[in-house]
């Protein structure tokens, strides 16, 4: 976390919790949700909107990034400042990239190690990693292909919507009051 962020919240403690305005997507892309995308819909509801803008401004992705965490009833944020903006998530909090050579990194770019590997009835193809939990760029499906057939991965068979309870994450923080 930003040196300035922890300073932010030091000075500012009582500062509101933000829901329903930040995005992820299962491309690791951001999306910045107004009140008429919100109007729309759920972030991973498919309503033409719901999602938002995606954003596209490097530095601030960046500092997005660099203050991403999770509290302990597994609700995904961005520490702006002293604001806590929860983050809702298409598919899991972490998307992961993964090379030719099975190298596997976040969508921020940081490295991580494979522990375990999960397929959906979907055929969406999820990893848990030292970094945590998260679904892999549908971009890098060769990739994966080449990991199982080498006989390096096997992914285990799961059901996709029993994943956010199954590893602790919440896709939408908002859609849940009492945790909220």
């Amino acid at each position: 976390m930003d040196d300035i962020v922890r300073q932010a919240m030091v000075k500012w403690p009582n500062v509101p919790h933000c829901h329903g305005w930040l995005g992820l997507d299962a491309r690791g892309n951001w999306y910045l949700r107004d009140a008429q995308a919100q109007a729309l819909g759920g972030f991973a509801s498919g309503v033409a909107g719901a999602r938002g803008t995606r954003l596209l401004h490097q530095r601030l992705i960046e500092f997005i990034q660099r203050n991403y965490a999770a509290d302990e009833a597994g609700r995904w944020f961005f520490q702006n400042g002293p604001q806590r903006v929860f983050v809702e998530l298409e598919a899991a909090p972490w998307v992961w990239r993964v090379a030719p050579d099975r190298a596997v990194s976040a969508h921020d770019g940081r490295p991580a190690r494979v522990q375990a590997v999960f397929v959906d009835e979907q055929g969406r193809v999820f990893l848990r990693t030292d970094l945590g939990f998260g679904i892999v760029h549908t971009l890098d499906m060769v990739a994966v292909a080449d990991a199982v057939e080498a006989g390096d991965w096997a992914p285990e068979p799961v059901r996709g919507a029993d994943l956010p309870r199954r590893e602790g994450y919440l896709l939408s923080p908002q859609a849940h009051p009492a945790t909220a």
